[in-house]
């Protein structure tokens, strides 16, 4: 058995704040490298704070990102942007901005001093837009698409541009139960095949579950657990992280966690037969 790869991102104490609103207070947390690791947790709860902290979007109030053990924050943007990949959660794009010139954004850190377009770089565009199922629409606006169609443009941008850690914050918004399983299938691809370390914020837990080899919850802006998903997502977690009581089942498919709410004010229903 290899032994396990250093982490290449983690937080080290790591506070973030809002003005005078603390949302990460010293939190620890080691990306395990190489996998896809999902982070849940309520709404307000410190998630998309995280990623964005990692992601070099936010500066800490105290402690650190750190990538490669340097701190992510003291390193050049280009540089940082080679290694990090970063799908916000909100997006504004100027007004009939295509969406082949919103992927080829994602080129910008590997272009040269005089930002020639290569033969590579149009390889990685296309390889993006066909991969999220957006080649038929590379010639329309980015602001006249639909709110799924304009997520999988994004989420091409964030792909073309070939980076070895991707963070992305709720990538399967807005998206129909269809894409958002291409999306996600298409994650896990890019994780088996090429070792993409994913990081992603998801509010489903069974998604969390079926496609993350490591699971993130949080609440109240502290890391409270993480781990496998099957030691991680209990009934005892949901109900104390989400205020949820919950039966945990294997997923039919593919034995993951499956969480089924239970409504506390209907009773089971009798059975007809005697």
């Amino acid at each position: 058995m290899s032994a396990p790869r250093p982490s290449r991102l983690r937080a080290d104490r790591l506070s973030v704040a809002y003005g005078a609103r603390t949302v990460l207070d010293g939190t620890d947390l080691d990306i395990p490298d190489r996998a896809i690791t999902a982070i849940v947790g309520p709404n307000g709860c410190g998630k998309s704070t995280l990623l964005r902290a990692m992601g070099r979007v936010l500066a800490p109030r105290s402690g650190a990102v750190l990538l490669d053990g340097e701190p992510v924050h003291r390193r050049p943007t280009r540089t940082v942007a080679h290694e990090l990949g970063l799908l916000p959660q909100t997006n504004a794009v100027p007004e009939q901005l295509t969406v082949a010139d919103l992927v080829a954004r994602g080129r910008y850190p590997h272009r040269g001093a005089f930002g020639r377009w290569t033969r590579t770089d149009q390889d990685a565009v296309d390889e993006a837009l066909a991969a999220t199922g957006m080649d038929a629409l590379a010639s329309r606006a980015v602001d006249e698409l639909s709110g799924g169609q304009r997520q999988r443009a994004w989420i091409a941008m964030t792909l073309a541009q070939q980076t070895p850690i991707l963070l992305l914050d709720e990538p399967t918004t807005y998206l129909d139960l269809a894409h958002r399983i291409e999306v996600l299938r298409l994650l896990r691809i890019l994780n088996d095949e090429r070792g993409v370390t994913v990081v992603m914020v998801l509010h489903d837990l069974h998604e969390a579950c079926r496609y993350a080899d490591h699971v993130v919850a949080m609440r109240d802006g502290e890391v409270v657990a993480h781990g496998e998903p099957g030691d991680v997502v209990t009934p005892e977690l949901v109900e104390d992280v989400f205020g949820v009581a919950c039966s945990i089942v294997p997923d039919p498919v593919s034995g993951a966690p499956l969480v089924i709410p239970l409504d506390p004010d209907r009773e089971p229903a009798e059975s007809s037969a005697e």
